[in-house]
């Protein structure tokens, strides 16, 4: 073992009273805060209606939570289905298996039925939740360090991350420590953030393109992750299950952003919500108004 390391938590559950609160848990908790409170802080920046993103959250967070269940579900389908398995388990959130990427995927779909159904446009939140989402990612991912999931090729680096033998895959047990994914991961969602933050200004991007520039970032450095792992990953046809996953988000991302490449947003963050915003006397957009429908506006 290296000198210099990285321990893994010692354990990843604990209990107030009869209540469990598991790392992982925790962690996602805090990336779902940290989000809502960026993109609250961006949302009312452009000149939304103030307590507008914690409204959307009451539908966002909970549809997140069922994606994330069932993306976890969906990848991993054999350890709840099939010979000695227990098809109940599948509600046994408590128990661990949440994937971020359906969370982020069912929440921004929760976002959009809230949308439509209380006459606002989706676009300006699209534009300030999609820097806030990487963000969320990048707190999320370290309920794997929990969990001591997600680490890379044995390393002796002094950022290397100590793995307990209970959790080595065959093969490694005689190896302590290990490269690091979930630190690099964090890292990259972070950099992810900060791209889109700064492609938002530089190409004024309009918020469905925002979020196609999340996404195809995000898909690709997390299909890169899950192929430098070494650790229990579920396999499709000899093939991670979230390898394919984030290929097929970066290709849809990536498809969509070449099939829209002319639209364009305005100067202004609050503007690039919409491409054809509402103007006020004079020919000036009204900020207000670019965050409602054209149904409401008129």
């Amino acid at each position: 073992m290296p000198v210099a390391y990285l321990p893994s938590p010692g354990r990843g559950l604990w209990h107030l009273g009869p209540l469990p609160l598991r790392g992982y848990a925790l962690t996602a908790i805090l990336g779902v805060v940290v989000a809502l409170w960026l993109t609250d802080r961006r949302y009312r920046h452009m000149g939304g209606p103030r307590g507008m993103i914690w409204d959307v959250a009451t539908l966002a967070v909970p549809a997140g939570i069922v994606g994330a269940r069932l993306y976890a579900v969906l990848t991993d389908y054999s350890a709840y289905f099939g010979p000695g398995r227990d098809w109940v388990s599948v509600f046994r959130i408590w128990d661990g298996g949440l994937g971020s990427t359906g969370m982020v995927g069912a929440a921004a779909i929760g976002a959009w039925v809230y949308c439509r159904r209380s006459g606002y446009a989706i676009g300006p939140m699209a534009l300030a939740a999609a820097p806030a989402a990487a963000v969320a990612q990048a707190i999320a991912t370290w309920g794997n360090w929990f969990s001591q999931r997600l680490y890379g090729a044995p390393s002796t680096l002094p950022w290397a991350v100590a793995i307990s033998p209970e959790h080595r895959v065959n093969g490694y047990e005689s190896f302590a420590t290990f490269q690091p994914l979930v630190l690099y991961e964090s890292l990259w969602d972070l950099l992810v953030a900060a791209a889109v933050t700064y492609a938002i200004r530089r190409f004024l991007l309009t918020g469905d393109r925002a979020f196609a520039v999340y996404g195809a970032l995000y898909g690709a450095g997390r299909f890169t992750v899950e192929l430098l792992r070494v650790d229990f990953a579920p396999r499709l046809l000899g093939i991670h299950t979230t390898e394919l996953t984030m290929l097929v988000v970066v290709i849809g991302c990536v498809a969509y952003l070449a099939a829209t490449r002319s639209r364009k947003g305005q100067p202004s963050a609050g503007a690039a919500a919409s491409p054809d915003p509402p103007a006020a006397p004079g020919g000036v957009p009204s900020v207000t108004r670019l965050f409602r429908t054209e149904r409401e506006a008129r």
